[in-house]
């Protein structure tokens, strides 16, 4: 109750407050968010090599305008001879 009664005495702390929980929150989501990307590894022993599941139909950054995704097909054909 202390916290509470120091913001009603003071309300200029409302905005300050309001910022750093906000900044708080997106550091929060982006580090849970980052955690499920493909291109990052928590377990290395469990898939060394995670590049190899990645889709390239599928966009692997936040935010994407007007991007057309396909594969490169010289890295289709060296994937190919690998196998």
């Amino acid at each position: 109750m202390n916290f509470f009664q120091l913001v009603r005495k003071k309300k200029e702390l409302i905005p300050l407050i309001a910022f750093v929980s906000f900044a708080g929150l997106g550091a929060t989501y982006m580090s849970i968010y980052s955690l499920f990307k493909t291109d990052v590894i928590v377990n290395r022993k469990k898939n060394p090599e995670p590049w190899e599941n990645v889709n390239p139909y599928e966009p692997q950054k936040l935010f994407t305008i007007h991007q057309k995704w396909e594969p490169v097909e010289e890295l289709k054909t060296v994937k190919q001879l690998t196998k």
